[in-house]
């Protein structure tokens, strides 16, 4: 593989209360949404965001000690809104001020919030 097409992903750790900030000065740079995850940690939850400009990645990392509420990013990234509602319906996690809420009914799942940690 060239090096010039191997990029490295960036990782950085981020409190929640930082995220819209964050996010908001990403989006200004020209970053766009890539995806957003979660998954049980040890602590509780983690949730990555992953923006990409110019074929890099910068991850947020987040965790979270449970199914808590964070702010929605929908307000600066409107596609969010089908992660975070994901998110939402599998982790429990509520997200305030969401430009979409679906209440937690976006899936139709079998039992609610099935890998929230403290189920």
């Amino acid at each position: 593989m060239s090096d010039k097409l191997y990029k490295i992903q960036d990782f950085r750790p981020i409190a929640a209360s930082e995220l819209l900030e964050k996010t908001q000065d990403l989006m200004a740079d020209g970053y766009r949404l890539g995806q957003m995850c979660c998954t049980k940690v040890e602590e509780g939850l983690e949730l990555i965001y992953s923006f990409d400009k110019e074929h890099v990645l910068l991850n947020l990392k987040i965790t979270l000690p449970g199914a808590v509420e964070i702010t929605s990013i929908t307000s600066v990234c409107w596609p969010a809104f089908i992660y975070e509602n994901e998110v939402r319906d599998l982790f429990g996690v509520t997200f305030k001020h969401s430009a979409l809420d679906y209440d937690g009914k976006f899936f139709k799942v079998s039992e609610p919030t099935p890998w929230n940690p403290k189920n």
